[in-house]
């Protein structure tokens, strides 16, 4: 379970960050090809990424791991991926001995090249830069427009959410398994990490390639970050600009679900009524209803879903 512990402090220092990273999204990308879940939205893009990957990005996955517990370095809050490339080259003094035993435990291979990125080897070094180069160019660079709009959707969605009903409904948005506990936010997902925010506050950054539970990364100066699930995941953000903002924030497969539940009606006349499969239909509502957006119950063998109050005032704003 992950809990993050809020003072009265924290609460008032909740953001949003500006926009998405380069270097944190190549590194969840990385991530997210080499995870299992989620296999409706993200397979066919895994098999694709599969594909296309240049072979000399392989050693990024000694340190890019599926659990997305990765190595701070490797992916800073750079604004532009050659900022990112400067900031990765200057954290080599300050890698420690526990950092690296860290590494090789989860690393899948042999940490031969792991250990001589920790001894400062220039080619490992070089290496490394090459692979975040190229894995950059074939996952991030040709799709950033369609990050930049997950990321502007879910915050305009969230900022929407806070406004209405306040900042815990926010937080616990992130998440499906998210729930308040006093001022302790609890993910009861694996694994156990306990953060203590202590006034630093909170930086709120959507991820349209991260599947997981929220991720909390701490850095020396400012607030923590939360890394999220963004509403959007990247596969089913569409090549071209939405046909409009409930497009953009859900993606026009989802919002027109969303669309149709106004009236109460069933996974199979969803999928009859919209010419999607049973299975597209079930990942859009689950994650509808993740969102607050709608309900589900079951009557006899038939399983019904309708449009939430909430899910009612997002429609009439198409916000």
């Amino acid at each position: 379970m992950l809990r993050v512990h809020f003072t009265a402090e924290d609460l008032f220092h909740v953001t949003f960050a500006d926009g998405p990273l380069p270097m944190v999204e190549l590194a969840m990308a990385m991530v997210a090809w080499q995870r299992t879940d989620e296999a409706a939205v993200f397979g066919p893009w895994r098999g694709r990424v599969g594909r296309e990957l240049p072979g000399r990005v392989r050693p990024l996955l000694d340190l890019l791991r599926p659990d997305g517990d990765n190595p701070p370095f490797v992916e800073p809050y750079a604004a532009t991926l050659e900022e990112g490339l400067t900031a990765v080259r200057e954290a080599a003094p300050g890698l420690t001995g526990g950092q690296l035993a860290r590494a090789a435990a989860r690393a899948p291979g042999p940490d031969s090249w792991l250990r001589a990125l920790w001894r400062r080897d220039r080619a490992a070094w070089d290496q490394l830069e090459a692979a975040l180069t190229a894995a950059h160019a074939s996952v991030v660079a040709p799709h950033w427009a369609r990050i930049r709009q997950s990321f502007q959707a879910d915050v305009a969605w969230r900022t929407r959410l806070l406004a209405a009903h306040g900042i815990r409904t926010c937080l616990a948005s992130t998440h499906p398994a998210a729930a308040w506990s006093g001022t302790v936010l609890e993910i009861d997902r694996p694994p156990h990490y306990e953060v203590r925010l202590g006034g630093r506050g909170l930086l709120l950054m959507p991820s349209p390639f991260w599947t997981g539970r929220p991720l909390v990364a701490e850095y020396p100066e400012g607030p923590y970050v939360l890394l999220y699930p963004a509403m959007t995941p990247l596969p089913l953000v569409g090549p071209g600009p939405a046909a409009g903002a409930l497009d953009a924030l859900l993606g026009r497969t989802r919002a027109a679900v969303l669309q149709q539940l106004v009236q109460r009606r069933t996974t199979s006349e969803l999928a009859r009524d919209l010419d999607i499969s049973l299975p597209s239909v079930s990942e859009h509502t689950r994650t509808l209803r993740a969102a607050g957006l709608i309900t589900t119950e079951r009557d006899g063998r038939a399983v019904l879903h309708a449009v939430t109050g909430l899910g009612a005032d997002l429609l009439r704003s198409g916000a």
